[in-house]
């Protein structure tokens, strides 16, 4: 009996060795999303698609000299332009299948193209953070029209000439909050002096001049958000131009 019992006391023993080892793995692997493991883990999930649309978009525009996007008014910000034409690639035969991640398969991407002219180079836009834009700039907007056209910002300084932090609460969109694409860190948003809500990129181009040790000084004229599209798939969506000034990125309120 004393024999009976020590074995199921090592049985025990066991399976909740087992049950804590699953559970240790389980919080490491879900440890790893942040900080920057969501950018990392949809970076890895993204590749193979935007390699695939790049060889589509090639052949497509070898064929045919011009580039399969729809076309956009010239009020369209940079970074949401040239959006690519998924529809008339798959029917012309160009890509066998839409990835799944795109719109038009009911994803959360559109593909775009950037350095149309040059380069073309494949993309994706996050449309989960244009929503959440998009949601934050109507409550600006219902809050400027009953605050004869004042902008719910935070207390304090400018955050950058001419551009202002968005006081969520304030705007009573304190559950709006956005986690960036490229780090996974906390946006916040931004404001000007028209109303417009932006998202402030600054912390995420720091963080890519810091860890490929780029010499933004030396880029005066640069426009830094090419920094994040030259190190990631994704776009800088709902942002403005990035000048390096006093040794920091810093949004300039003019221009799109």
């Amino acid at each position: 009996m004393k024999r009976l019992n020590r074995h199921i006391v090592s049985l025990q023993s066991r399976t909740f060795l087992v049950l804590v080892m699953l559970a240790c793995l389980l919080t490491v692997l879900s440890g790893c999303m942040y900080p920057g493991g969501q950018e990392q883990t949809n970076t890895r999930s993204y590749r193979e698609s935007v390699d695939r649309v790049q060889r589509a978009l090639d052949q497509f525009q070898t064929d045919t000299g011009i580039l399969p996007i729809i076309t956009a008014g010239p009020e369209t910000p940079r970074y949401e332009k040239y959006r690519i034409d998924m529809i008339q690639m798959h029917d012309k035969g160009y890509i066998e299948e839409i990835p799944s991640a795109a719109f038009e398969q009911g994803g959360s991407v559109y593909f775009l193209v950037l350095n149309e002219e040059v380069d073309p180079t494949v993309k994706v836009m996050d449309l989960l953070t244009v929503q959440k834009v998009n949601d934050v700039q109507r409550m600006v907007d219902s809050y400027r029209s009953k605050h004869d056209g004042a902008s719910p910002v935070q207390d304090g300084p400018e955050a950058y000439p001419g551009l202002y932090m968005v006081d969520l609460k304030l705007a009573g969109a304190q559950n709006y909050k956005v986690s960036s694409v490229f780090s996974g860190q906390e946006q916040p948003f931004l404001v000007d002096d028209e109303g417009v809500v932006y998202l402030d990129y600054a912390f995420d181009i720091m963080q890519v001049i810091d860890k490929s040790q780029l010499d933004a000084k030396a880029d005066q004229e640069k426009d830094l958000r090419e920094y994040l599209t030259d190190h990631s798939y994704y776009v800088p969506v709902k942002s403005l131009p990035y000048r390096w000034l006093d040794g920091v990125p810093v949004a300039i309120a003019t221009g799109i």
